[in-house]
């Protein structure tokens, strides 16, 4: 895919699993051990890549799996 084509972006519902759970941003990442800034850019969508290391240690914290977190347009 090229950068120019975005069919088939992932989206990431982080900010609504933290909303369904009532969990802020800063308790995540208090449990994941990411700093807050770097969640952040997860959730806006904004980051290119995520370590299966983190994935795993979110989708432990929020009792989800990776497909809740991560869908495909």
């Amino acid at each position: 895919m090229e950068d120019g084509d975005r069919s088939g972006d992932v989206t990431c519902h982080l900010d609504a699993l933290l909303n369904q759970r009532g969990m802020t941003l800063t308790e995540l990442s208090r449990h994941v051990g990411v700093s807050t800034v770097n969640l952040s850019v997860l959730k806006n969508g904004h980051a290119r890549a995520i370590r299966f290391s983190t994935l795993k240690a979110i989708c432990a914290a929020l009792g989800c799996q990776p497909g809740d977190l991560l869908s495909t347009d």
